[in-house]
């Protein structure tokens, strides 16, 4: 059936077996919507438009020579069409996003409005520093907060998210060892944490070296211990790790590691299991990015750029990236500006990026922590922890935890998929979760566990929807351990069926062609 001038017929989406086909595509009020492009025309417009004179261009032969494709919509259309869109889109609104590693929490909308204030939301980085004096009180009252919990000496606010952070870190650690003429090679990994450690690790030129881990899933201590040495420029650790388990010998790893003249860098993607409550100053941290988005509520992907500041300890304060916040000797925070570096910091390597940061995130992060204070930071970490020890003892029976015996977890319940009936697979588990309404919790990860399923509420759920939530996946849980064969096709009530994930990642369509 023709829909309209440009020949766009629905795709009926697969309902279950039993689920009746719509002509339209339709079912109910969820409603079957094409791309924007098949529903306009290229040569109309919204609106109509009086010709536009012939004026002499001022481009210098740099007009556009072919039309530029877009379609034509009218209002009601393009309301319409991006609403319908938005039906088809899950988000935090709607109810949890269970992403392991990942804290999708609630952005309170106070954090929301402090962004959107005059002189926030319209400050521009190439204004004159004296008329932005205010911003920079902001960035400096919130490198406070960020030292404070910390427990470190200062803080690198440029960098732009958890990766750029883990850059900076290593960039300060080898300015570190070249500045001493003592240039290392190797960093070490633990296989409990997270991959973008190893990548950054390499993209900055060291050779990376696996730890293994324990049966209790933590940093075999004694591994660690026997391949330190003279080449070893640092140790990358998640702490929590990304098994969700809380690193015990944090401490005599940080001294074993500066035994040898080496440094230690944490992974800060789960400070919000333990901030408030530890300081990764007080464990031998040296450097430490932070991620706004995952411990201090700003915006998850497309609120950025995002940002990840990095805290330093004293050893590594003298390397770290301008502009900079530090403690200075009186216990003050300071703001060094490019201005002062020869005085302050003659050892500084450079610059991350051109600007300060992002604006926006740090107004809603220091929002958010003002909004909490200190006790309140400590409570939320708590409830965090909490929130995940519940769902992971609430399904103690139903789904595997490899590590369930090794005590509580903090912030993040993992299972796996052993002890589902044959055929059945964690994936089979996401997909079902999707038709009784929920995101799928993150999967295949860590590596380390066969059929990862890793879980992490949040404190922004109540009671009330962890209990859905548990609802849901345990009865999904038992229909794959049942063998349930109708899980292999779900999801059976989202507006696409279950998609070919191998070749959407091998042979991505990535453009709209006119098939014409």
């Amino acid at each position: 059936m023709t829909i309209n001038q440009s020949g766009w017929k629905p795709e009926v989406p697969v309902a279950g077996p039993d689920a009746p086909m719509t002509a339209t595509g339709n079912r109910g009020l969820m409603l079957e919507e094409p791309l924007i492009f098949e529903i306009g025309a290229t040569d109309v417009t919204g609106v109509d438009l009086d010709a536009l004179p012939t004026v002499q261009s001022r481009l210098g032969g740099l007009d556009r020579a072919s039309p530029i494709g877009l379609p034509g919509l009218s209002e009601p259309d393009t309301v319409r069409h991006y609403t319908r869109l938005s039906r088809q889109n899950y988000g935090i609104d709607l109810g949890p996003f269970p992403l392991g590693s990942c804290t999708m929490k609630h952005n309170p909308r106070l954090n929301e409005k402090v962004a959107r204030l005059p002189g926030f939301a319209d400050v521009h980085p190439l204004q004159p520093q004296s008329t932005v004096q205010g911003a920079l009180a902001v960035i400096n009252e919130l490198a406070f907060w960020l030292i404070e919990l910390t427990g470190m000496h200062g803080v690198a606010m440029t960098p732009k998210a958890g990766a750029h952070g883990e850059l900076c870190g290593l960039l300060c650690i080898r300015a570190a060892h070249e500045a001493r003429g003592d240039a290392r090679s190797v960093v070490l990994v633990p296989e409990s944490a997270h991959g973008t450690n190893p990548a950054t690790a390499a993209f900055c030129g060291y050779r990376v070296e696996n730890i293994p881990a324990t049966a209790e899933g933590r940093v075999d201590l004694e591994a660690l211990k026997s391949r330190l040495g003279p080449d070893v420029a640092a140790v990358m650790i998640t702490n929590p790790n990304t098994c969700g388990l809380f690193e015990r010998d944090m401490k005599a790893i940080g001294d074993a590691v500066h035994a040898v003249g080496a440094y230690v860098y944490c992974d800060g993607a789960n400070f919000n299991a333990i901030v408030g409550r530890v300081r990764p100053g007080d464990l031998g941290v040296d450097a430490m990015h932070i991620n706004l988005h995952k411990t201090f509520s700003t915006p998850h992907g497309g609120g950025g750029p995002g940002a990840g500041p990095v805290v330093l300890s004293e050893a590594l304060a003298p390397f770290g990236p301008l502009p900079y916040t530090a403690r200075m000797a009186d216990g003050s925070i300071h703001l060094i500006e490019e201005e002062n570096v020869g005085e302050e910091m003659p050892q500084s390597f450079g610059r991350m990026s051109a600007f300060h940061g992002q604006m926006g995130m740090f107004t809603r992060a220091l929002a958010y922590i003002l909004s909490h204070g200190a006790d309140g930071l400590r409570q939320a970490s708590g409830d965090a922890v909490l929130a995940a020890n519940y769902v992971l003892r609430s399904l103690e029976g139903v789904l595997h935890a490899p590590f369930g015996a090794s005590g509580p977890c903090m912030h993040e319940a993992l299972f796996s998929d052993d002890g589902l009936a044959e055929g059945m697979s964690t994936i089979d588990i996401a997909k079902g979760l999707i038709d009784e309404g929920f995101h799928p919790m993150t999967m295949y990860f860590p590596l380390v566990v066969h059929g990862a399923m890793l879980v992490e509420p949040t404190e922004s759920e109540s009671k009330v929807r962890l209990d859905e939530f548990i609802l849901a996946l345990r009865s999904v849980a038992e229909r794959a351990k049942a063998g349930d064969v109708s899980l292999k096709s779900a999801p059976h009530f989202a507006p696409r069926a279950r998609l070919d994930e191998t070749r959407a990642a091998r042979s991505p369509v990535l453009a709209w062609k006119n098939a014409d």
